[in-house]
């Protein structure tokens, strides 16, 4: 048995080689090509998968964002702080929190406002106990027509106050909280539109790149017509034109993102397509660190809404030691009916001290709680300050670090353009080589974005700073308590 399959399996391998050579034998022409040949439908040329692009952004194709069709302008960082201002809703949702929590103060005033109630009814009464004494069925039946009682009232001792000062902080903190709220939405804005700018100019890096790889390719197709460079030389720069061109529908894809991205932080999101009216640039910030703590303590937000819960929670500690105290009302009432609708009438009117059902246990321990909070909320407001303290040295350094990265990006910038033309330059008059060409091409256009990239850092980290410290620096310019100069009085000289 063992013999039959070792014989069985050398037939099949003799009839395999067989196949091979006869095949081999009769298409010679084909295996001395076999490598050789592209396989066209694997690896198509490059003139068919070429890509195209879509229009550029014109007049004529683009529409202005706030939905006119008829006028197209261009919208700079102030149009769109103005728009995000007006539709983000962030905001409209901080605004509606202002006014629910004016509306609950004004609900805590409005103790002080009398009170009204109308009411009638009929009521029919069967007397038990007399109709058991006098072995007769006793029913009366009672009507009111009309009945109106009237209560002011006029002193709680402090109460109504105490809520009400409290209702007076819940409205200011929300009021803060917009303020804050604001000021992300204003910092998010300025950072996705910097990010728009840093796109375009990425854009036109891809398209500058787009340009220079082409006339290098057009430089190594003449020499190679001429014969004095190989083909591989070609080849290499229709690569790098190929790889431009696709970096270039890159950026355009991402300008289509940032796009998208600062029109969702303005609250458009479905805003049509629109132009920015200035390009990335450096805009100077000259401010200390005491300076920016300085502000912060004067315009963040946050560090005034510590110092509010903190006072709120004090007065709620107030308002829990007045759980004893009295409430002094007047009230009035007059009814008319009795046996018929109008038989009859009554009225009772006098003033009354109304004392609370007094748990001592349950108000003790509610005063605890309230000091217990009171005390959290200035711990609370402690690390609230600090954060805040910690969160402008982060941002001022890192402001600073990306403000000494500029001239450094610049500087290599410049290095790689003059490498860039010097490398053309030999390449151009066949001293060169297109592997030299290309790193100095790739390295100038790295420069590029790394001078682009650090602008948009710097004003990115510039926002950032702003948003902690609460307030817009305008130009660099910081100035602190600033006090109106005294005018003099003149004195008049009388002529003689």
């Amino acid at each position: 048995m063992k013999l039959t399959r070792i014989f069985i399996s050398f037939l099949i391998i003799f009839a395999m080689l067989s196949e091979t050579a006869f095949a081999a034998f009769w298409n010679k022409d084909s295996a001395a090509d076999l490598g050789n040949d592209i396989q066209k439908e694997e690896f198509p040329d490059g003139k068919d998968v070429e890509p195209t692009f879509e229009e550029p952004l014109t007049e004529e194709n683009t529409t202005v964002i706030t939905g006119s069709v008829e006028e197209v302008r261009d919208i700079n960082l102030d149009d769109c702080l103005r728009l995000a201002l007006g539709n983000n809703p962030r905001i409209q949702a901080a605004m509606q929190d202002v006014f629910a929590a004016d509306a609950r103060l004004r609900q805590v005033w409005s103790n002080y406002f009398p009170k009204l109630s109308w009411q009638t009814g009929y009521t029919r009464i069967r007397q038990l106990q007399l109709s058991d004494v006098l072995d007769k069925t006793l029913i009366f039946n009672y009507y009111l027509l009309g009945q109106i009682s009237a209560s002011q009232m006029l002193y709680d001792f402090g109460v109504t106050q105490n809520k009400a000062t409290i209702s007076r902080l819940d409205k200011q903190g929300y009021q803060i909280s917009l303020t804050a709220t604001v000021n992300d939405v204003v910092c998010e804005v300025k950072k996705a539109y910097y990010n728009f700018q840093y796109a375009l100019e990425a854009k036109k890096v891809a398209e500058e790149m787009v340009e220079r790889y082409e006339a290098f390719y057009n430089q190594a197709k003449a020499f190679y017509i001429a014969g004095t460079s190989p083909k591989v030389d070609v080849t290499i720069a229709e690569v790098n034109l190929s790889n431009s061109k696709l970096m270039l529908i890159q950026a355009e894809h991402a300008i289509s993102i940032a796009m998208a991205k600062l029109s969702n932080t303005m609250g458009l999101p479905y805003a049509s397509k629109y132009n920015i009216s200035d390009n990335l640039r450096y805009n100077p910030c000259n401010i200390t660190l005491s300076d920016a703590v300085d502000i912060a303590r004067e315009s963040r937000p946050e560090f005034k809404l510590a110092d509010v819960r903190v006072e709120e929670a004090r007065q709620n500690v107030k308002l829990a030691k007045k759980s004893y105290f009295p409430t002094f009302n007047i009230e009035g009432q007059y009814q008319i009916g009795g046996a018929t609708p109008t038989s009859n009438y009554g009225y009772n009117f006098g003033g009354y001290l109304t004392f609370p059902t007094v748990n001592g246990m349950l108000i003790k321990n509610e005063i605890k709680e309230a000091k217990a909070l009171h005390l959290k909320e200035q711990s609370t407001a402690a690390g609230t300050k600090n954060d805040i303290y910690f969160e402008i040295q982060q941002a001022f350094y890192s402001l600073q670090e990306k403000k000494s990265s500029i001239p450094v990006a610049f500087l290599g910038l410049k290095q790689a353009k003059e490498n860039y033309e010097l490398s053309y330059g030999r390449y151009k008059v066949g001293v060169g080589n297109p592997v030299e060409l290309k790193e100095a091409q790739v390295q100038y256009q790295d420069a590029m974005l790394q001078y682009y990239n650090a602008l948009y850092q710097f004003n990115s980290a510039r926002a950032e700073l702003e948003k902690f410290i609460g307030r817009n620096l305008t130009d660099g310019e910081v100035q602190l308590n600033i006090e109106k100069p005294k005018k003099k009085k003149s004195k008049s000289k009388k002529n003689a």
